[in-house]
């Protein structure tokens, strides 16, 4: 691939990733733009490889919860009076990561092929841009959770079984756990704070597994030495984007995020309708 391309694909993923707006749809668009086919083997293990630079990003940056978060995990294991918040928040980011790691082994060739399509991302960006719209609407109700120590296990249930929508490109996993978080009354700076927790042990799992078991054809494709540029890139990247969505849901709603995906919903829907752009 060439390097410039990289460096486009690298800067997308990073600023898309833990946006509402969905990185796979985003990557997905580009990529077609560039002149690839989304359906490409290799290029669908790019898509899940170049998040890992994203999600090192968020660990580097939430580093000393996601260790306290560790270390109280392994201590209540095995000493029940050391059970502190840290150690059931290690319990709710297992138990939500769950549904999307055995929905995603169950259905990989489905979502690798079928869901390919540029067809499903303006689906997928239109569809849950409504989910978010309808939030909206209580966004100036009195929230019943305001930090991490307040959730519960239902709750982590719940978020973890919409993050499963985010294996339809265009969802967005991130716009699918911070607004199941909003309707069970968790305020938008502690769902967008779980949604990175939840995140990283999924897309690192996925990252990992397409980076061992598709390494021939990202060689082919892309090249190891881009693949590692396009992960420092999102790397960078996702980490000056992380700092700023956590100043910025502190204090508005996602109402840009939602007339964003609207529009280029609506944009791709006409472009894929009229012809101008092959849906794979």
């Amino acid at each position: 691939m060439d390097w410039l391309h990289i460096i486009i694909l690298g800067i997308v993923e990073g600023i898309t990733e833990f946006l509402p707006i969905s990185s796979t749809g985003h990557l997905m668009l580009a990529e077609k733009l560039l002149g690839y086919s989304v359906s490409d083997p290799g290029l669908v293990a790019f898509t899940a490889v170049v998040q890992i630079g994203a999600i090192a990003a968020a660990i580097v940056y939430f580093w000393q919860d996601i260790w306290r978060i560790a270390s109280a995990w392994c201590a209540g294991v095995v000493n029940p009076r050391a059970r502190t918040f840290h150690y059931r928040m290690g319990w709710y980011v297992i138990i939500g990561s769950l549904p999307i790691a055995v929905v995603g082994l169950l259905l990989k060739d489905t979502i690798e092929t079928v869901l390919r399509g540029l067809w499903f991302v303006a689906a997928g960006l239109m569809g849950w841009s409504i989910v978010l719209f309808l939030e909206n609407y209580n966004k100036n109700r009195t929230p019943r959770v305001t930090d991490l120590a307040r959730l519960d296990y239902r709750t982590a249930i719940i978020v973890g079984f919409f993050q499963v929508l985010a294996l339809v490109p265009g969802t967005s996993r991130s716009g699918a756990t911070i607004a199941s978080g909003l309707f069970r009354d968790i305020d938008r700076t502690t769902a967008t704070r779980m949604s990175f927790f939840l995140g990283i042990p999924a897309l690192m799992a996925a990252g990992g597994l397409e980076a061992i078991t598709q390494s021939q054809q990202i060689g082919r494709l892309i090249g190891w030495p881009q693949m590692i540029l396009g992960i420092i890139i999102s790397f960078v990247v996702g980490y000056v984007v992380i700092s700023w969505l956590l100043r910025f849901v502190s204090s508005n709603s996602f109402d840009k995020f939602v007339a964003y995906r609207l529009a280029l919903s609506t944009l791709l829907i006409i472009l894929l309708a009229v012809g101008a752009l092959a849906p794979v």
